[in-house]
């Protein structure tokens, strides 16, 4: 028998990176195989997906557990006479995000049962495809090919809301995809503008991350360039005044669209903030830092007074996640290294509650026939499986303690507070005030008198698999996020010393 250490040596070897990349997406040119059957096409794509999650652990217990062999690299020349090169690196941030990734494929495989109805076959390819593409924006670090990624995760998403949409699901994604492809081809001009400058310096044409953060440019062009990246991940993230994409797209796309959108999409814009944003043009990222917090902060209050007078429950959960990612923005530029740590665990945490969240507003729109809070009311007593896991993914929303919501708050608030009192306290007025729209949502859905006749069967295997999976997942993260935080300490170290080299980094015996 071939030694232990000779097999992990072999697993290493392998391209895992690429395999996480590309596996949805041979996955999904297969797909149309099984098109002659709705289940088959169900169960293949549940496979993949379990596959994805499977080489994910393996990842982990590989690289992370081991310590030995983060970050873990593949690079290959592509196009030499440019520099492009095809580089994917995983380090601990890139981790967390591809494990997310994995994980919410799953919930889209299991969310629901009706959207697939017209063509079941391209609906899962377009979400196996849509994996795809994210990883890659997780995974890339030549920034042509991070470009590459980033426009491409518009495309499946683009004919998941246009086709199984619902209401006037073409004009929304049209409207995704113009607000998205526009921001995307800004920040590709400014990819572009580094690759020349780059050219004259001393390693030749490279789009190389980690080269592009030594070169000297001057302060003006830093701070146009800077404009461009940021423009295109705040339309992602989504960042007020650029968000109004957001309500509609969430709206009108199936329940596995919205999963996509809020669990993943959004987090591509804040991890490519951190990731390639800051690194670059760490003096631009100083001086916009104020006018970032600001509008991050803005949308914190904005959201919570918007969500407040909704009456669609997937509506209001979608001003919830410009209200939750702009705290994670303002947290992001802040300077403080503590406040960085919780924007991660933050986002991380939203990708779960909002999962559930609009998981469970796919549920009552297939069994209501609405989504609107006119025709619900007292489901804890009509379901109350189901009224338990809506109820603890609205407090994991609401931060409370135990769950995941509240690592990530607690720690950007004193990360927050060692900058800038001020700043801290309207993150905590903010906080407070999304205590208010989450509390309506709970009570005018699942408290009250009924205020319709219609019934609402309780959760089915499939869903309270689902349900528990995500349930358990937030409840890892809030009570013990000592591993999270432990993972993604040194990459983050690394990017605050480079943009805040005065900003004391926080001991590693804490694990933050």
């Amino acid at each position: 028998m071939m030694p232990t250490t000779s097999m992990l040596s072999m697993l290493r070897d392998l391209p895992w990176l690429t395999l996480l990349i590309f596996w949805p997406l041979a996955a999904a040119v297969v797909m149309p195989l099984f098109r002659r059957s709705r289940e088959a096409c169900r169960s293949f794509a549940l496979a993949a997906a379990l596959i994805e999650v499977a080489m994910a652990l393996l990842v982990i217990l590989l690289f992370a557990v081991g310590r030995s062999s983060l970050p873990a690299s593949e690079d290959v020349a592509w196009i030499p006479q440019l520099g492009i090169r095809y580089t994917l690196t995983c380090d601990g941030l890139s981790l967390v995000f591809v494990a997310l990734t994995a994980f919410i494929g799953v919930c889209c495989m299991l969310a629901s049962r009706s959207d697939d109805a017209k063509r079941p076959a391209l609906y899962y390819a377009l979400i196996l495809s849509s994996l795809a593409t994210v990883q890659g924006v997780f995974l890339a670090t030549d920034l042509f090919l991070f470009a590459l990624f980033w426009e491409a995760q518009l495309i499946p998403v683009f004919f998941l809301i246009g086709i199984f949409g619902h209401g006037d699901r073409m004009r929304v994604a049209i409207k995704f995809f113009l607000f998205s492809a526009v921001g995307g081809l800004l920040m590709f001009l400014a990819v572009i503008t580094l690759g020349i400058h780059a050219a004259d310096g001393p390693t030749g044409p490279t789009f190389a991350l980690y080269d592009l953060t030594r070169l000297h440019l001057p302060l003006a062009t830093a701070r146009w360039l800077f404009a461009a990246f940021v423009l295109s991940f705040a339309i992602k993230i989504p960042l007020v005044p650029v968000h109004i994409w957001l309500p509609d797209a969430h709206t009108e796309a199936p329940t596995a669209g919205s999963l996509i959108l809020a669990g993943l999409l959004l987090k591509t814009g804040g991890y490519a903030l951190i990731r390639f944003a800051l690194p670059l043009f760490p003096e631009a990222a100083v001086a916009y830092a104020p006018v970032l917090t600001v509008l991050g902060l803005i949308g914190l209050f904005y959201a919570s007074w918007v969500a407040l007078a909704q009456e669609d429950v997937k509506r209001l959960v979608a001003y919830s996640s410009i209200g939750h990612m702009g705290l994670a923005v303002a947290a992001i530029v802040s300077g403080n290294r503590l406040a960085l740590g919780g924007a991660v665990v933050m986002m991380l945490s939203h990708g779960l509650t909002s999962g559930g969240l609009f998981a469970q507003a796919g549920m009552i729109g297939e069994r209501m026939g609405s989504r609107r809070f006119a025709v619900l009311g007292g489901l804890w007593n009509k379901a109350p499986r189901f009224g338990a896991a809506f109820l603890l993914c609205v407090l994991a929303s609401a931060a409370l303690p135990g769950l995941s919501g509240f690592v990530g708050e607690a720690m950007i608030v004193f990360g927050l507070f060692r900058v800038d009192v001020v700043t801290s306290a309207f993150a905590v007025l903010g906080m407070a005030a999304t205590l208010i729209y989450l509390l309506r949502l709970a009570r005018d859905t699942l408290f009250g008198p009924p205020r319709s006749n219609a019934p609402f069967p309780d959760l089915s295997p499939r869903e309270t698999a689902l349900m528990a999976s995500l349930v358990l997942a937030m409840l890892w993260i809030g009570l013990f996020p000592g591993p999270v935080l432990s993972v993604i300490s040194a990459p983050l170290d690394i990017i605050a010393g480079q943009v805040w080299p005065a900003v004391a980094t926080v001991t590693t015996g804490l694990g933050l």
